[in-house]
């Protein structure tokens, strides 16, 4: 019976192995809305940051990196649902006080660079010097509906002055971008940037007869017909300033319902550009005659404009333009849009121009919020990923990265020797490696250098050592050789050459040097 009870017991302990599924293998993907960034891409991201970071050092701003985690009354003011605040944002409610947020209370990732600012500047005002200028440059986070080319985490790189309503920190704002467009490979031509003021556009509205809490959704309106000018061009604003306008496919848009004296004072804003600043200012002055919100903007934008004159920045790099209008609802005083100038081709093989890759303006109410106080403030802020995009589309960058140095392993016993070889060419700033694989095949090792574009492969075997040589072999010049040189050609340039193991270092650099030139 012992016996029977075992098996049984064994019988039963297969069967319900039997009935055990393995579990599921996790599938390696990427989450919703997010990428991987791999080696050149970061290479550059971090190369054209290293050098927008020098300029804005130049003109004297420091550094600074807040917590990518801020409470959501720092987010608070830009969160559309306050009973759930994590619309638009990554958020989430503490159930402990670990974070220094109090127990219950909303955290959320930074949606940019300026909400942590204006609580920075608020936390350490005692501390800091007023002015104070900063740039910071990280990653940001949002909640958002992703799309080609929109992702949920993305760069950004801002610079701001905080603590003064002086026009020369606007117009220091508008110099600085203009240098660092110039510093990162964009070509005086190519860009420009274009200034506009939001007192200028609340004149305008109030002589048209739109101020006033009334007339908000008019006004709403009458932005988002000045925004669409280049592609609907005049008569297609002036239909949304007045009942409307029907598209192509049918579809109608309502109006801002204006009159056409109305509407003649916005299209005159929108028109009132002219072939130098003080010609512009003048035509808006005329404009915004008898309102004083008016009168004040048109102050402010002669005052840029002649601070960025006396620099040396004329309309070639700066503009004053009155079409400039987004943000202008977030903005209180001057605003700005870098925008690139040069043709490209879209996704659906349209020639248009680049567009935009920074914007900013002057923000006064946003540290009022923490302090109660109005504290002025002004920057701008760029789109990292727009302005690399920039710099492919110009061949700035986009090349492909070269890899390193790769010493191959002919004899796994003499590893020491290939790596005494590395740590000289590294010593000397060259980038090198050891094959870490599998020596046993020769050809895995050239694969592998073929992976990493090494543009060079040291070979070591047991006779060169006993002859104290090596083997530099070229493999960019043995591409090139493989692909159509003639008999003579490769005889006449020979992609692998052999020389003293003291001259390693200086061979390989020469090798390097004449690839660069060639």
């Amino acid at each position: 019976m012992r016996l029977n009870a075992g098996r049984a017991t064994e019988q039963g302990r297969h069967i319900i192995m039997a009935k055990q599924k393995k579990a599921p293998r996790h599938k390696a993907i990427t989450p919703k809305g997010f990428r991987d960034y791999f080696g050149s891409e970061v290479t550059e991201r971090a190369t054209m940051l290293s050098k927008i970071a020098e300029v804005y050092h130049r003109y004297g701003f420091d550094a600074l990196e807040t917590s990518a985690v801020e409470t959501v009354e720092a987010l608070g003011k830009f969160l559309p649902d306050v009973d759930r605040p994590n619309e638009g944002v990554f958020a989430w409610q503490e159930d402990d006080t670990g974070t220094g947020a109090g127990e219950g209370d909303w955290v959320a990732l930074r949606y940019d660079m300026t909400a942590p600012l204006a609580r920075v500047f608020a936390q350490h005002r005692n501390d800091l010097p007023t002015p104070y200028r900063r740039y910071a440059m990280g990653p940001v986070w949002r909640n958002e509906k992703p799309g080609p080319g929109r992702y949920r985490q993305f760069y950004q790189c801002d610079a701001d002055t905080v603590g003064t309503a002086s026009m020369a920190a606007d117009a220091e704002i508008c110099a600085m971008l203009s240098d660092t467009l110039e510093a990162v490979g964009i070509a005086r031509g190519d860009y420009v940037i274009r200034v506009n003021n939001r007192k200028v556009l609340n004149g305008v509205m109030e002589v048209a007869g739109l101020s006033g809490d009334d007339k908000e959704a008019e006004r709403g309106i009458v932005l988002r017909a000045i925004d669409k000018l280049d592609r609907l061009g005049v008569e297609g604003v002036r239909a949304l300033l007045g009942e409307g306008r029907k598209d192509e496919s049918g579809d109608f848009t309502k109006g801002a319902g204006l009159t056409d004296a109305q509407a003649d004072v916005v299209i005159g804003f929108m028109d009132a550009k002219g072939e130098s600043g003080a010609v512009t200012v003048a035509r808006l002055r005329c404009l915004v005659e008898g309102s004083k919100v008016g009168e004040d903007g048109v102050g402010e934008l002669e005052q840029i404009a002649a601070l960025l004159d006396a620099g040396g920045y004329g309309p070639d790099r700066i503009e004053i333009d009155p079409a400039v209008v987004r943000g202008l609802g977030y903005y209180t005083g001057p605003v700005y849009e870098a925008e690139l100038t040069f043709d490209v081709q879209n996704e659906k093989g349209q020639t248009v121009q680049f567009g935009s890759v920074a914007g900013g303006g002057r923000y006064d109410d946003l540290v009022k919020r923490f302090t109660g106080q109005e504290v002025p403030a002004t920057g701008v802020s760029i789109g990292v990923d727009r302005l690399l995009a920039a710099l492919r589309a110009t061949g700035k960058i986009g090349t492909e990265l070269q890899g390193p140095v790769v010493v191959t392993v002919m004899d796994r016993d003499r590893m020491a020797d290939y790596q005494a070889m590395v740590s000289e060419l590294r010593s000397v700033g060259i980038r090198a490696e050891v094959y870490l694989g599998n020596p046993k095949n020769f050809g895995n090792q050239m694969k592998y250098a073929d992976r990493r574009a090494s543009p060079i492969a040291i070979i070591e075997g047991g006779d060169e050592k006993d002859r104290g040589v090596v083997q530099i072999k070229d493999l960019i010049l043995g591409a090139e050789l493989a692909k159509d040189a003639s008999l003579e050609e490769w005889k006449s340039r020979p992609s692998q050459i052999e020389v003293p193991r003291d001259a390693l270092v200086a061979e390989v650099r020469k090798m390097l040097e004449a690839q660069r030139a060639g």
